[in-house]
């Protein structure tokens, strides 16, 4: 399934992060890709190392560990601190999936990647192409947010980056493991949730039904979670 995440950023964040990434240097994207994947990947990246890359990671992971309808629709263990790149002049990164297992950063602890996730940083008017597509059983899915808004999708997608033939596309990119591995059942559990929250609106938090789904809502999780 994929999520429409809005708002993880407000436009002062990314005019923020875009000020602060002008004055940095950038590197070469191949240094976070694997052998088969660095053959059709051509964009840039802010260093992993750079402790503008922490800072402003650091503001990403704090917005989504409030921003309910992320939680609800990953139901996150553990997300790696966030990258961010950049493509102009025709870079392109072509159809590939993204690793199975990442280490963490700076440790020797590794999770599996369930959920891959992309924040736009440039609003879509800003540059031609530069299309995230996303494949899944539906077809082929073209992504072009605004600036603050994330696209969440499962990290078994094959995808790829479109070349950006004008203007400049800026993002941040990163990974997670869920503790519901099955993509079927943590999907079952979003429109559970989702159900829950509209009928909390509707009948209050202390009706009957709502309570009872909400039992069912956190015993699905209790069966299901790996933590």
């Amino acid at each position: 399934m994929i999520h429409h995440i809005p708002n993880v950023l407000s436009k002062e964040q990314v005019q923020y992060f875009r000020t602060e990434m002008d004055k940095v240097d950038w590197v070469d994207g191949k240094v976070s890709t694997g052998n088969l994947s660095a053959n059709v990947k051509n964009n840039q990246q802010l260093d992993e190392n750079h402790p503008l890359t922490e800072h402003l990671g650091n503001i990403i992971l704090d917005a989504l560990a409030n921003h309910p309808l992320f939680l609800s629709a990953a139901i996150p263990l553990e997300i790696l601190q966030p990258y961010f790149n950049r493509y102009e002049n025709n870079e392109a990164f072509g159809f590939h999936v993204d690793n199975s297992i990442r280490r963490i950063r700076a440790s020797k602890q590794k999770i599996r990647t369930d959920l891959s996730c992309t924040i736009f940083l440039t609003e879509p008017e800003e540059y031609e192409g530069g299309d995230l597509v996303v494949e899944d059983t539906y077809g082929y899915h073209e992504v072009k947010l605004p600036a603050g808004d994330m696209i969440l999708y499962p990290s078994t997608s094959l995808h790829e980056v479109t070349p950006v033939t004008k203007g400049c596309r800026v993002a941040s990119f990163f990974w997670l493991q869920s503790m519901i591995r099955d993509e079927a059942d943590r999907y079952m559990l979003f429109n559970l949730d989702q159900s829950i929250q509209n009928l909390r609106v509707q009948l209050g938090d202390q009706h009957p039904e709502v309570n009872k789904l909400t039992s069912m809502y956190h015993n699905l999780i209790r069966k299901w979670a790996e933590v």
